[in-house]
C-alpha cells in the first residue's frame, strides 16, 4: 500500500516570480525521497509525490503550510496569494516506473479521481481510499480545517510548518526557532489551530492503522 499526493499550485501566476514557491517546494518534497522516481513536477504548477500513508496526511499540511507561507510579491502583507490545492489517495500499488507519472495502481488513480473533483467540490485537501466510511470521516475533518487553513496569515503558516517540521519541540522550542516571544507564540499558535491540526493528523493515523491490518 502506497499514498499518492496530487496537488497544483493556486494563483501561481500571482507569485511575482515561481522560483518564490518553486524552490522551496521542490526542497520540501525531496525530503520524502528522490526526484523524479518519488515525486515530480510538471506543467509549472503541478506536483505528484508518493509516500508512506502514515506520513501521507501531514506531509499534504506541509506543503499547504509552505506555500501559505511564502510571501509572493511584495503587496503580501498578511495572507500569500498563492495556496495549494492536494487529493491524497491510499491503496495498492501495481507497477513502479522510472518515474513517479509512469508509476500505476489503486493509489494514482483514486488521488487522480479525487484531484479531478477538487475544483467542483470547492475544497483544497482531500482524501480517497477504498474504505468508504474512512473517506466520509477524514474528509468532514478536513473539510472543516480547510475554514482556517485557506485563510492561515503568513506568520500562522510560517508556525505551522515549523511545528510539523519539529513535531516533539515544546511551544517554547518552536518560539526560539522563529525567534518569538513566549507570549506571541501562544497567541499565533491559537490562531494557527495548531491543536487541531495535530488531532486530524493523529486521528488519521490511527484509523489507517487499523484499516491497514
Amino acid at each position: 500500500m502506497v499514498a499518492v499526493i496530487k496537488g497544483d499550485i493556486i494563483n501561481s501566476r500571482k507569485a511575482k516570480s515561481p522560483r518564490k514557491w518553486l524552490s522551496p517546494l521542490k526542497k520540501l518534497l525531496g525530503k520524502w525521497g528522490a526526484a523524479p522516481k518519488t515525486w515530480e513536477l510538471a506543467w509549472g504548477d503541478f506536483f505528484q509525490l508518493e509516500i508512506n500513508p502514515d506520513y501521507a496526511l501531514s506531509a499534504a499540511f506541509e506543503i499547504k503550510a509552505l506555500i501559505k507561507s511564502i510571501k509572493s510579491s511584495k503587496n503580501d502583507e498578511k495572507i500569500s496569494a498563492i495556496d495549494v490545492r492536494m487529493a491524497i489517495g491510499v491503496g495498492e500499488k501495481n507497477y513502479s516506473g522510472k518515474r513517479v507519472s509512469e508509476s500505476n495502481g489503486q493509489a494514482f488513480i483514486l488521488s487522480g479521481e479525487k484531484f479531478d473533483i477538487l475544483k467542483k467540490e470547492k475544497i483544497t485537501l482531500a482524501i480517497r481510499t477504498p474504505w468508504e466510511e474512512f473517506n466520509d470521516e477524514i474528509n468532514l475533518y478536513l473539510k472543516l480545517a480547510g475554514v482556517f487553513m485557506n485563510t492561515w496569515t503568513i506568520p500562522s503558516a510560517e508556525l505551522v510548518k515549523t511545528v510539523l517540521q519539529h513535531p516533539d519541540a515544546t511551544q517554547q522550542e518552536i518560539g526560539e526557532i522563529l525567534n518569538i516571544k513566549q507570549n506571541s507564540i501562544s497567541g499565533r499558535w491559537r490562531r494557527a489551530n495548531v491543536n487541531a491540526i495535530m488531532e486530524i493528523d493523529r486521528m488519521y493515523r490511527s484509523k489507517l492503522s487499523k484499516l491497514m491490518l
